[in-house]
């Protein structure tokens, strides 16, 4: 397994992430909305918006998935972050840095994984909309582009919320 690097502009980043109040905030009909609806678009098991803090992965929103966080250390959204794009993950048990995953190895038993990365209105990447199977699957440029507009619709309502506590 491979432990996600830290970005180089980590201290700026979680700076703004607090700005934005939102880690261990209530579930919200915005976010929810958007899960569900890449969860039936995509059919896959599992959606989430995941907000990644300095030890963990927050989950803002989730569909299919009962855990409410997981370790940075083990998430796949630790890696989508570092990337402008979506990052996806077509078999999980084929890639070195995630075979040995306790998330591919036991519950969800991840094969699948795609998330774009959520982009905070000064440019710093909060976390992830992503999308994941048990199922091993192809993920094309088309599924990639749409995730992205998906993801663009939970920073619209990132950047809402934060002009909303401020």
């Amino acid at each position: 397994m491979k432990t996600p690097e830290i970005p180089e502009n980590e201290a700026q980043r979680l700076l703004d992430l607090v700005a934005h109040n939102i880690l261990d905030t209530k579930a919200e009909e915005r976010f929810d909305r958007i899960t569900r609806l890449a969860q039936r678009t995509f059919k896959v098991p599992i959606a989430l918006v995941s907000i990644v803090d300095k030890d963990r992965q927050w989950f803002k929103s989730r569909c299919g998935l009962d855990a409410e966080q997981t370790p940075r250390d083990i998430s796949f959204c630790g890696h989508a972050i570092l990337g402008d794009s979506v990052f996806a993950v077509e078999n999980a048990l084929e890639d070195e840095r995630f075979r040995d995953n306790p998330l591919v190895t036991g519950p969800p038993n991840i094969r699948f994984y795609a998330g774009c990365p959520l982009n905070s209105a000064q440019g710093y990447k909060l976390g992830t909309l992503c999308i994941i199977d048990d199922k091993p699957r192809s993920f094309d440029v088309e599924n990639k582009a749409l995730l992205a507009s998906f993801a663009e619709m939970v920073e619209c309502e990132l950047h809402e919320l934060c002009h909303e506590g401020n």
